[in-house]
C-alpha cells in the first residue's frame, strides 16, 4: 500500500517540466486513494472505538448500589455507594475502597449468584415437569 503511494508520488512530482494540467488524472487518483484509506480507517478503527466508549459511558451512568464490578486494575467488588466522580466498592466484608468511576471496567456477576441461578433454573424445570405430570393425571 505504501509502495503504491510512493510510486504515485514519484510519477506526479518527479518528471521534470510538464505542461500545466498534464497530471490532473494522477491527482484525482491520489485523492481517491487517500479517501479510501480514510474510509477504511473510519469503519475499522474509529467507529467501533466510539461505540465502545458510548457503551462504557452508559454502563457507568447506570451503576447502582449492589452491582458487582471489575476495575481496570483487576479489583473485584460490590458497589456500596455511587457519587458523581467516585464509586465506593466493598471488596470484602467491612473493607471499602473509593475508586474513580472511570476506573470501572465492566459489570460482573459473582460466581455464587451464577451457581444459584443454575440451581434455580433446575428447580424451575423440575417444578414445571411436576406440574405437567399433575395436569396429565387430572385430565385422565
Amino acid at each position: 500500500m505504501i509502495t503504491t503511494l510512493l510510486a504515485l508520488a514519484q510519477e506526479t512530482g518527479g518528471g521534470g517540466a510538464q505542461a500545466p494540467g498534464a497530471c490532473g488524472g494522477q491527482g484525482m487518483s491520489t485523492m481517491f486513494v487517500f479517501a479510501m484509506m480514510f474510509a477504511v480507517f473510519y469503519f475499522i478503527i474509529i467507529r467501533p472505538q466510539q461505540k465502545r466508549a458510548k457503551e462504557h459511558q452508559n454502563m457507568l451512568a447506570g451503576l447502582k448500589k449492589g452491582d458487582h464490578v471489575i476495575t481496570r486494575g483487576g479489583i473485584m467488588g460490590r458497589v456500596s455507594g455511587v457519587q458523581d466522580k467516585y464509586v465506593v466498592l466493598e471488596v470484602q466484608e467491612k473493607v471499602r475502597i473509593r475508586v474513580l468511576k472511570n476506573a470501572i471496567e465492566a459489570l460482573d456477576r459473582p460466581a455464587a449468584s451464577t451457581a444459584r441461578d443454575k440451581d434455580q433454573a433446575k428447580s424451575d424445570k423440575a417444578d414445571a415437569k411436576q406440574a405437567d405430570g399433575k395436569q396429565a393425571e387430572a385430565q385422565s
